[in-house]
């Protein structure tokens, strides 16, 4: 069950599992606040948790806030975009074939029919990055799972505004952002740890954390690079 609790200008997400122990969390990029609470413990007293870590909360915030980005992209030749966390410049080709997305030396090549729109070209730059991380992660999956002893039933990658990842720890699927194509692989690697030891504890306790620390004792560094790059440019007017 989802709910929303406010604290002054900061919306929280509530999220009622069956669960022992209460979670609060501050996501990237935007720095949105979320409570995983046990189904039995009432509104009143996720509030007074709440407002007991609103000083944490806000420095959270402040700083995935404070978070260099990414410019607005138009997609034509000459800009910057990243893979695997080097930088190519953009070299847009406009042809009468089928649209196609190359790496050639220090550019990406874009190749797409006359007057195609910025919002076209966007779309098929995002399905590009997509398929990328579809590609890396199979062979992370099949190093991680066995050293974590779990499986994940599937993986989806897809555009995420708020997360580097997520898992459904029931049903044993995790989803990764497809923007992490654009980090280096060590982040991606980070990532699909992190969701793999979720279907084994879906909160960040004490046994998630040494479960971490365990299988990928660098792991808080990675978190903090990760955190450190520049994420994708958005209109956060919603």
């Amino acid at each position: 069950m989802v709910s929303h609790l406010q604290l002054g200008d900061i919306a929280v997400r509530v999220v009622r599992k069956n669960i022992k122990n209460v979670h609060l969390g501050v996501y990237p990029p935007a720095g949105g606040v979320r409570i995983a609470a046990p189904t039995r413990m009432s509104e009143a007293a996720i509030r007074v948790l709440a407002i007991s870590k609103l000083g944490w909360i806000k420095q959270q915030r402040k700083a995935f806030q404070a978070q260099e980005r990414e410019t607005a992209r138009a997609y034509v030749s000459g800009e910057s975009h990243y893979l695997w966390g080097k930088r190519y410049l953009l070299t847009v080709e406009e042809r009468p074939q089928s649209p196609a997305i190359a790496v050639k030396h220090s550019r990406l090549v874009l190749r797409v029919r006359p007057d195609t729109a910025i919002a076209k070209r966007q779309v098929l730059m995002d399905d590009w990055y997509r398929q990328q991380v579809k590609q890396a992660v199979p062979s992370l999956l099949a190093k991680w799972e066995s050293r974590l002893g779990v499986k994940a039933a599937r993986f989806l990658a897809r555009r995420m505004r708020t997360k580097w990842g997520s898992c459904n720890a029931a049903a044993g699927n995790i989803s990764l952002n497809s923007d992490l194509a654009k980090k280096p692989p060590e982040c991606l690697e980070y990532i699909v740890v992190h969701e793999l030891a979720h279907l084994i504890e879906p909160t960040h306790n004490a046994r998630f954390v040494a479960m971490m620390d365990r299988a990928m004792p660098h792991w808080q560094h990675h978190r903090r690079q990760l955190n450190r790059l520049p994420v994708r440019h958005e209109d956060w007017r919603c």
